[in-house]
């Protein structure tokens, strides 16, 4: 998988890039992994609702064709966008989603954070009070949903997925928040969740340089969809 570092590209241009590369390429075409931040901005996923923008100020809200609602992105977030030919690679969107959040746990283990999944919320939270905590999340029961999970389990969202499909070719991708403005998450529902908590790895103890939680990640990205 070619691994292309963009720096801070602005999300319009990165989306068409994307679009065009996959509209553009063949069964040989190599993989790759794309890695950048974003200004500060605001992207609606297909499923949005205008809504779940409660705030958005000085900040733009970009239309976007990935799956989900709304999320931020900005300066401090490690944005991956792994151009994956599924077809070739065997497996299908619900093991490449897996997969996506297994590289998200190993990277924040690593650290010595503890990331959890949701069931029927993609994305990676941890707790709270004990972001190192094992424990499990307990799962939804009858008449329980995601935001109640949320807040019995005192959760925060520390990845943010949203992923597009085309020609059994991904693009679009992942969002692990490092070291970053939170406020501008306070101006929406995250993901469509009210009252869903939103945090970053600086929040939670870790003091890792973003340059170096960016490699890891890469690193993890590349070995779980290789």
């Amino acid at each position: 998988m070619l691994l292309k570092n963009l720096g801070c590209a602005d999300y319009q241009s990165t989306v068409l890039a994307m679009q065009a590369f996959t509209a553009a390429r063949t069964s040989d075409t190599p993989d790759e992994l794309w890695l950048c931040e974003h200004p500060p901005t605001f992207t609606q996923g297909l499923a949005g609702k205008a809504e779940h923008v409660l705030m958005a100020g000085d900040i733009p809200v970009v239309q976007t064709n990935r799956g989900g609602q709304v999320t931020y992105h900005g300066p401090g977030q490690v944005v991956a966008y792994p151009l994956v030919d599924l077809k070739r690679a065997g497996y299908f969107v619900k093991e490449y989603v897996y997969k996506l959040e297994e590289a998200v746990i190993r990277t924040l283990r690593h650290f010595g954070m503890t990331g959890h999944r949701v069931r029927t919320a993609p994305g990676i939270y941890v707790r709270l009070d004990d972001p190192k905590s094992h424990a499990g999340i307990g799962l939804a029961g009858i008449g329980d949903n995601a935001e109640q999970v949320f807040l019995r389990e005192r959760l925060g969202k520390v990845a943010a997925l949203g992923i597009k499909v085309s020609r059994h070719c991904t693009y679009h991708g992942v969002a692990l928040n490092v070291a970053m403005d939170l406020e501008p998450f306070s101006r929406i529902n995250p993901c469509g969740y009210s009252g869903l908590q939103t945090v970053d790895m600086k929040t939670l103890g870790v003091s890792a340089a973003f340059d170096d939680v960016q490699n890891v990640f890469a690193k993890q990205l590349q070995t779980w969809l290789g």
